[in-house]
């Protein structure tokens, strides 16, 4: 079997792996674009921003201040376009990890926090995800193809 074989199975099953947690995010995508979010594909991933997701991400994320953007399966949303450029590469981080958990990686980092804030951490800084996601994403990075939809 060729290598482009297997690295395009590979690629399908880590979409349908992650497929759960994806829909979510592209729920959420859906719901954005109707209150005038726009979105576009980067690096297979769909990234989205405006309407009505800086205010999800200011109010519903439970951290001060919000998120400047957030990973759900091959979905990332931002509050804008320079907060997703400036996260790209963290969230692609959270990506790959979704890729390894599949369905069971919101719970995972759910417990996690949970784990880390009986031990008397933060929730969120302590999270073993971000930190990986913020080691991993320090790292540079060669930048691959970019479309519209």
């Amino acid at each position: 079997m060729s290598t482009r074989r297997i690295d395009g199975t590979r690629r399908a099953l880590a979409y349908g792996w992650a497929l759960p947690t994806t829909a979510l995010g592209l729920a959420l995508v859906a719901v954005a674009l109707a209150t005038g979010a726009r979105a576009s594909v980067v690096e297979g991933v769909v990234e989205a921003h405006g309407g009505m997701l800086d205010a999800f991400l200011r109010r519903w994320v439970p951290l001060r201040g919000g998120a400047s953007a957030m990973t759900l399966g091959h979905v990332v949303v931002g509050r804008d376009p320079d907060a997703l450029a400036r996260t790209r590469a963290h969230e692609r981080v959270h990506v790959r990890q979704v890729e390894r958990w599949g369905p069971f990686f919101v719970p995972a980092y759910m417990i996690a926090s949970l784990m880390v804030a009986i031990r008397g951490g933060h929730y969120y800084i302590d999270n073993r995800f971000e930190r990986d996601a913020v080691a991993t994403s320090a790292r540079p990075r060669a930048p691959e193809g970019t479309s519209r939809v």
